[in-house]
């Protein structure tokens, strides 16, 4: 599983742990939620800071 973290346009790189926690956090909501299985292909997750 291959994945990318970029801030603020930024490329992060993140090392083969941090890589999989990232990838086990972020999927293991997501199939949680009705709609989403676990045979998904691409995940997109955008978090924007409101200003307040």
């Amino acid at each position: 599983m291959k994945v990318k973290l970029v801030v603020d346009g930024e490329p992060i790189p993140m090392n083969s742990f941090t890589q999989e926690v990232m990838e086990k956090v972020v999927s293991g909501v997501a199939e949680s939620l009705r709609g989403v299985g676990p045979r998904w292909k691409r995940m997109v997750v955008e978090v924007e800071r409101e200003e307040g």
